[in-house]
């Protein structure tokens, strides 16, 4: 349901509540509850002496939260504070004021906190505030407490102390998180070394101007799944879609520069399902690269193809899951709905069980983060790990990583131990960071053969500088692990490869280290389109402009139902990798980043904790470039 609707209810809710017709009890004129904005400033004056309160019926999320605020208010001045009226009041309130208008009841006094009665009277009131802030564990705390200490006579009750910090933190909290800043955990490795893992940091919001919330309606601080103490992995969802707002943005200071580090709503998660592997049940986010491999194992499994080392008549037969790769890919998304995730191992060769598909709106999709290399207009393509931004090498930050073979017969180096003394070089246990490893090549543990074998470096500009200013023999090459194709040189085994990398179609060869040139879409722009080219803008043509697509087996192409040979995007588009180039699922898997994923500039790390070194003092506070 759209915001106006709420925002109509707001406006009309005074009437339907008569309070024209209540206010003349507490001091007021009928006239003053029929003027919008005024009569709420009255309530939350008469009921709270906060006045100024009404103003966060504004903030949509927070604003239902304020009108409910503003009704248990009002109505507990006039007697209603059981447990079931204080229910009423938050939900329905409309047949309590409907009593208060047309009865003798008088508008009273604030609670007398000396007077037992009336401090029963609420007690139970309090208690469904107070749940419905902190659900189950707050009021066990509360309960708690209540059991092993005793009340101060003459001032509020526990419950409603807490109740009312609570509330209106989660209150601030929520305005300051959608609006200003939201604080974010760096969980993966592919920002290394500019951001590690388990660095905590503040996202500016205010920088690229704040996003209004699609989805307003939703439990403060959490962003999209809690899980519940004592139960297990269990998540459950902390918004709701009965209230929708469409895209807006209010205005910031800058936008987006090519090299921010932005963090931003992830463009694949729009639909997500929960990856058995993963600890907790965390997503496994790309439903569409986890489609595409569920279309092909269940293609290996009706053709006996098992194994990875394919003959020239097996590598043949994949001809025929390209031809006919709409069938294999719908039964694999049935395949998905019904709770199957292709995870394949001999052991485990009919795959593993999830928890569900999960639809997500844009505001609700996980938080990635990532450096901003492209910008709308402009030209990208990547030539053997290095990037070109409009013909030229782009700017290497100060902690990009690039690997690099380093063979032994060049230099030996000495122990990590010793590499990790002298450069900071580091290998996390839990793999996140590998910046060390000590190789051999298919060659060297032949018996007829002597090859020394080689080092594999993950090393920033100035390491490299380092080590090879200490080791000048050192030959450093940058490491191609997949040499790019051509489709005049593909044979179809070549062409399913081409599924794992953004366009994700069969006849575009890229590869991380080796992608063909694209121009960033901008806002306004119009393009030819064709069934050459078509396979870089499906998913913003369906995904995120919101237009059905069909492509006839002629060529030509259908949007809304109409053929066309144009299009013209409605939104801005950015280009986003990680910092650690060959640890990183970006743009290359997952392609543009639209302006309404955008969330927020990283600014700050104001924590930072490794999993086995403890926390990393140096960081705390350290700003990001």
């Amino acid at each position: 349901m759209s915001f106006i609707y709420f925002y109509l209810l707001i406006l009309v809710h005074p009437y339907l509540a008569m309070w024209w017709k209540s206010f003349p009890k507490a001091g007021r004129k009928s006239w003053e509850a029929l003027i919008p904005g005024y009569n709420y400033y009255l309530v939350f004056k008469l009921t709270c002496q906060k006045p100024f309160w009404s103003l966060l019926l504004l903030f949509p999320g927070v604003h239902l939260v304020m009108l409910a605020t503003a009704n248990v208010s009002y109505l507990r001045r006039f007697g209603y504070y059981s447990f079931t009226e204080t229910l009423q009041a938050i939900f329905f309130p409309y047949l309590l004021f409907y009593k208060v208008a047309n009865s003798e009841v008088a508008f009273g006094n604030e609670t007398n906190w000396s007077n037992s009665r009336e401090v029963e009277n609420r007690k139970w009131g309090d208690h469904i505030v107070f749940f419905m802030c902190v659900p189950v564990i707050g009021h066990l705390i509360t309960m708690i407490l209540d059991a092993v200490t005793r009340e101060k006579p003459g001032t509020k009750t526990r419950v409603k102390e807490w109740g009312d910090s609570v509330l209106f933190a989660l209150v601030a909290a929520s305005i300051i998180r959608t609006y200003v800043f939201e604080p974010f955990q760096i969980p993966t490795g592919s920002m290394e070394k500019t951001l590690l893992v388990g660095d905590f940091l503040f996202v500016n919001k205010v920088a690229y101007g704040p996003k209004v919330p699609v989805t307003p309606l939703s439990y403060p601080l959490f962003h999209n799944t809690v899980m519940l103490p004592f139960i297990g992995p269990l998540r459950i969802q902390t918004y709701t879609t009965l209230e929708k707002g469409k895209y807006t943005r209010l205005p910031g200071y800058s936008k987006v520069q090519r090299n921010d580090v932005v963090v931003f709503n992830y463009p694949s998660g729009d639909t997500a399902v929960y990856d058995p592997r993963m600890p907790n049940g965390l997503m496994g986010h790309d439903y569409h690269g986890i489609l595409n491999d569920e279309a092909l194992w269940q293609f290996k499994l009706s053709n006996n193809l098992y194994s990875n080392n394919y003959n020239s008549s097996d590598s043949i037969k994949f001809k025929s899951f390209i031809e006919n790769y709409a069938s294999w890919k719908s039964i694999a998304r049935q395949n998905l709905a019904n709770g199957l995730f292709p995870v394949y191992t001999m052991e485990n060769s009919e795959g593993q069980t999830h928890g569900g598909l999960i639809f997500r709106p844009v505001d609700k999709r996980e938080n990635y983060i990532k450096r901003c290399v492209g910008i709308p207009g402009d030209k990208i393509k990547v030539v053997n790990s290095i990037l070109y931004v409009n013909g030229k090498p782009a700017k290497i930050t100060q902690n990009q990583c690039l690997q690099y073979l380093v063979s032994k017969k060049s230099v030996v180096f000495p122990s990590f131990a010793e590499m990790e003394r002298r450069y900071g070089l580091e290998n996390d246990p839990n793999e996140t960071r590998i910046d060390f490893e000590d190789r051999c090549d298919e060659n060297c543990n032949l018996p007829h053969r002597h090859h020394p074998g080689f080092y594999l470096l993950t090393l920033t500009g100035d390491e490299k500088a380092k080590i090879k200013k200490d080791f000048p023999s050192a030959e450093f090459q940058i490491y191609i692990p997949t040499e790019s194709k051509t489709i005049k040189e593909s044979n179809p085994l070549d062409l399913v490869e081409n599924l794992s990398t953004f366009p994700k179609d069969f006849y575009i060869p890229n590869t991380p280290y080796n992608f063909a040139e694209i121009q960033i879409p901008s806002k306004g722009q119009t393009i030819k389109i064709s069934k050459e080219n078509i396979a870089w803008y499906r998913r913003i043509i369906t995904a995120y402009e919101g237009h059905s697509l069909e492509e006839k087996k002629d060529g030509s192409i259908f949007i809304d139902g109409k053929k066309v040979n144009t299009y013209t995007f409605a939104m801005n588009y950015y280009w986003l990798m990680g910092d650690n180039r060959y640890n990183s699922a970006d743009s290359r898997i997952w392609g543009f980043v639209p302006e309404d994923h955008v969330v927020g500039r990283a600014s700050l790390v104001w924590l930072s904790s490794s999993s086995y070194k403890g926390i990393r003092w140096e960081r705390i506070f350290k700003w990001i470039d």
